[in-house]
C-alpha cells in the first residue's frame, strides 16, 4: 500500500500540492529539476500534474520554460484570507482583553505584509492598521515574526528586492542588523517594533505556524508608553495561548511560534 493510500489520501491530489509548495518554496517559480529535488517525485509524475495544473491555471509557465503559481491563486487565496480574518476575530478580541491595546492579524504576501484583520482598543487613543494595507516587513514586529521564519539568504534577497527605507529613526536600514535582529526573535518567541514603522508607536507580534511554516503573524499596538508599562514575557506568553486556540479552531496543525 502507498504511503498516501495508508493515510487515507489521495495520491495525486497529495503530489499536486507537493508541487504547488515546492513552487512557492522557491519563491514562486522552479525548473523542472528543482521540483524533483524538492519533491522527490519522477520528472514524468511532475510533467503530468504539472499539464493538469496549467490548464486549471494554477500553474503558469515562463518565457524560459520554468514553471511559477498562477493567476488561479489569486482567487482563491483573496476568498481564504477573508475567512481567516473573519475567524480569527474572536482570538483577536482576547488579545486586546489581555493588553488593552489594538490587536491585529498579517500575512507575507509576495514582499509585503498585508493586514488581513484588526479588533480596536477601546481606549479613547488608539492604533490603527488598517486591513487592507500593506508594508514592507523590516520595520513591522509582524513582518519581523514572518520574516524570522524564512532561511537568512531568503530574507537578503527579499531586502535586495524591496530596500530597507528608514520609516523613523529607529528603523533597522541593513541587512546585518536585521538578520541580527531576527536571531533574536527566533530565540525569544515574539517580535518587537519599537518606534520603527512610526514614532511613538510599540508593537509586539508573535506568529502562527502551519506545521513547519510561519503563516500568520497576531500582534497588538499601542502608544509607546503603555505598551513598555506591560510585562513583555507575561504578554507574549498570553498571546501564544490565544494563537494556539486559535490555530486548534482553524484545524490542520496550527500552532504559535
Amino acid at each position: 500500500m502507498s504511503e498516501a493510500s495508508a493515510k487515507g489520501t489521495v495520491q495525486s491530489v497529495d503530489r499536486a500540492l507537493d508541487l504547488m509548495e515546492a513552487l512557492a518554496g522557491h519563491g514562486g517559480a522552479a525548473g523542472i529539476s528543482e521540483l524533483a529535488a524538492a519533491t522527490g517525485l519522477p520528472y514524468g509524475t511532475i510533467h503530468r500534474l504539472l499539464r493538469t495544473l496549467l490548464d486549471r491555471g494554477y500553474v503558469r509557465q515562463e518565457s524560459d520554460r520554468r514553471y511559477a503559481l498562477g493567476g488561479a491563486l489569486v482567487r482563491l487565496g483573496g476568498v481564504a484570507e477573508r475567512m481567516v480574518g473573519v475567524w480569527a476575530q474572536p482570538y483577536l478580541k482576547r488579545m486586546v482583553e489581555l493588553s488593552g491595546e489594538t490587536a491585529n492579524m498579517a500575512v507575507l504576501e509576495g514582499d509585503f505584509i498585508v493586514y488581513v484583520a484588526q479588533i480596536p482598543s477601546p481606549r479613547r487613543l488608539r492604533m490603527f492598521a488598517e486591513v487592507g494595507r500593506r508594508v514592507l516587513p523590516h520595520s513591522t514586529a509582524v513582518g519581523k515574526v514572518l520574516l524570522a521564519d524564512r532561511p537568512d539568504a531568503e530574507v537578503a534577497s527579499l531586502v535586495e528586492r524591496t530596500g530597507m527605507p528608514r520609516r523613523t529613526a529607529n528603523t533597522i536600514t541593513d541587512l546585518p542588523g536585521m538578520l541580527a535582529e531576527l536571531e533574536r526573535v527566533r530565540d525569544r518567541g515574539y517580535a518587537l517594533d519599537l518606534g520603527e514603522e512610526e514614532l511613538g508607536v510599540h508593537c509586539l507580534a508573535v506568529g502562527v505556524r502551519d506545521g513547519a511554516r510561519t503563516i500568520a503573524a497576531m500582534s497588538v499596538s499601542g502608544p509607546a508608553e503603555r505598551i513598555d508599562a506591560l510585562d513583555r514575557e507575561e504578554l507574549a506568553a498570553g498571546m501564544r495561548r490565544i494563537a494556539r486556540d486559535f490555530g486548534s479552531e482553524l484545524g490542520g496543525g496550527l500552532s504559535p511560534g
